[in-house]
Parts: C-alpha cells; structure tokens; sequence
C-alpha cells in the first residue's frame, strides 16, 4: 500500500548526519520509509512509486542512530530470530456477518474470516527512540497518523542487520554497524550512493510501461521492476470490447497486491461514495470485506450490468502473487451490457482504468 505525506524537506536527498548532544562521537544517519520527497513528483507523473528504503544501505559505528523517515506507506521491522516480515493482514478471530449488496442480498463471504492489519503492527513506534541489539525485535508498526515522526533507532552491537516492511513484499534494507576503529562512508558518500539508487529506479521506471502488452482481453493489474520500482496503473488503461465479452484481470509481473473493483464511485476523489466507503475502510483497523474479498463467488464467472449486486458492483478481489498466500493471481468477469465501466484498486484508489463495452 502506497500512501503520501505532506512534510518539509527532510535533509539534502534525505540523508543527514547530525551530532548527537552528550555523546561523545556519535552521530546519526535518516533513512526515508520509500521514495524521498524530493523525488516523488517526478516518479508519480508517471504513475510510479518505489517499494526500496532510501538509501538501501547504511554503514554506521557501534553506539550510532539511525533515524527511519515515513514518507510512505510502509514499515521498519527489525528482526530478532525471524528471517521474514510479518504478515501485515491476519484474521481478527471473528466472521463476517451482515454483509449485503446494494439489492439487499448477503454475500457469498459471510462466515469467511474477517480480516484486519496485524495487532502487532498497530502500536506506533514512530516519534519514538528504540535501542536495536539483535536480540529484541524492534517495529515501527503502521504509519496511520496524519505526520507520524521518524522513528530513532540506537545500534549497540556490531554486526550486518536487514530489517523489511511488513507490507510490501521483498522491501528490505540493511544497516551494517562496524567498530569505532573502523571508517563509515562519510555523508557525501553516503549521498552520492542515494543518488545512484535514485537513477537505477528511474531506469527501470522507463521500462515498466514498455513491457510487452498483455494478451487480447486481458489487463495487468500493475507491474513491478527490479529494486521494487512499481507501475501503479492497469495495463491498458483504456480497452474497448464487444457486449459478452470476458475480461481477465491479472498481476502484472512481481507486482505488489491490487484490486480490479468497479461500481458507483470514484474512490480516490468521492470518499463518501459506495467505493470511497469501501477504499478508505482500508485506512482503519476494521476492514470492510467487500474490499479485499471477490464480489462473487471464486470460481464462478459474474455477468456485469448496471444491475450486478443492485448498483453494478464488481470486484477481483485482492489479486496476490506472493506464494503460500490464499487470493488468486487473476480474476475475470463477462462485461455483459454495453456501457462505459470505471475500474479501480480498492488498495491504491488512485488505479484507474476505463472498460468500454459496445
């Protein structure tokens, strides 16, 4: 999940160096939570985002803080004896229930597991200062506050440490922390190393949209590159088809989770809408099911009208590609009516693409 925060400049390329007051020798070092602001409006003009911490690495002294900067939608998760993230969305214990379409019907997941972000991942550690020795975990959880702080993190043992985001899979970084005898790159270099990770993800944002097209009546759901450079769009934006036609909507290429949702709404710019409602249950500790269960029953194939669940509502459901995760990594639907459907990410509302059905 990618979400922006309105803030100040936050150091030269996001990297700063300060001293630490009473400490003799020690310094710190910022690390930004996602893309560095300085260089998100160039990224998203083209419907790009990147799921890497900034710089990936830093080298510091045993006694050092590093300072981990929100500046998206993601977490610090370093580990103790774990060698993989959390799961970021995990059963509440309860089921579904009263669930109904928009013509009164209940859905087919009543009694499925209702779903919401991991408990251990709602207590904020963001504004806050941890001490990371390798032995206790240390997470910053969810940033669900409006300007959550950095997160200060002291390293007292030495030693090569990788920590993750618990909601994007593969985003991880890594702080090495050598002896006092030894040199760490100073904060020029560290700044030069940033400013080669921000062009290595600018190379590979150029290719997302170059990549070979999907099949005929096919859309990709996003797409992803190496160094986790993620194209936030449906590939094509824009497809035209005949009445009856059956559409699939698939995960691009090591893409992160999506939804193909459509129905009344424009979830990014009418929050109070059926899909706004939907979409920004996703920012709060309950979720609505119809946001990340499939509309229909898996395994079926829905007719969409005007007339599907009384207001035209269909949705894929959360698209997955991560092994050993239930949902799927595609989805279809017969566009059965003639019209002109709007089709949304519930987890990105800003995903938008246009079905015409002639």
């Amino acid at each position: 999940m990618s979400r922006r925060f309105s803030r100040g400049l936050l150091g030269v390329l996001g990297l700063t160096v300060l001293a630490m007051p009473g400490v003799a020798n020690a310094a710190t070092k910022s690390v930004d939570m996602g893309l560095p602001l300085a260089q998100q409006k160039s990224f998203n003009n083209t419907a790009v985002d990147v799921n890497d911490f900034f710089p990936h690495q830093v080298t510091v002294h045993v006694g050092d803080t590093v300072r981990f900067v929100p500046v998206g939608f993601h977490t610090v998760d370093l580990p103790a004896r774990r060698t993989a993230k959390l799961a970021p969305i995990v059963p509440t214990g309860q089921p579904v229930a009263g669930s109904l379409d928009a013509a009164g019907a209940p859905f087919w997941f009543n009694g499925q597991p209702a779903v919401g972000f991991n408990p251990k991942l709602l207590s904020s550690a963001f504004g806050k200062r941890r001490t990371y020795t390798g032995s206790r975990e240390v997470l910053s959880g969810l940033p669900l506050s409006n300007r959550p702080g950095a997160m200060s993190v002291k390293f007292t043992k030495a030693g090569n440490f990788r920590y993750f985001c618990d909601i994007h899979l593969g985003m991880t970084g890594r702080v090495a922390v050598v002896a006092s005898s030894r040199r760490v790159p100073t904060a020029a270099g560290d700044a030069r190393a940033l400013k080669r990770q921000i062009a290595a993800a600018r190379k590979v944002a150029g290719t997302l949209r170059r990549a070979t097209p999907p099949p005929a009546n096919t859309v990709d759901v996003g797409r992803q590159g190496s160094g986790g450079v993620s194209l936030f769009a449906f590939v094509p934006n824009r497809l035209t088809v005949a009445a009856g036609t059956t559409v699939v909507f698939r995960m691009g290429a090591r893409s992160e989770i999506h939804t193909a949702t459509t129905g009344p709404g424009d979830p990014e710019r009418q929050p109070d809408s059926y899909l706004g409602q939907i979409a920004a249950s996703l920012n709060s500790p309950a979720f609505d099911p119809k946001a990340l269960y499939p509309s229909d029953v898996p395994g079926s194939l829905a007719a969409l009208s005007p007339l599907l669940h009384g207001n035209g509502f269909w949705s894929s459901g959360v698209l997955d590609l991560e092994l050993g995760t239930p949902p799927p990594t595609r989805n279809a639907v017969n566009f059965a009516a003639p019209g002109t459907y709007q089709v949304y990410c519930m987890i990105h509302p800003f995903m938008h693409g246009t079905v015409t059905v002639q």
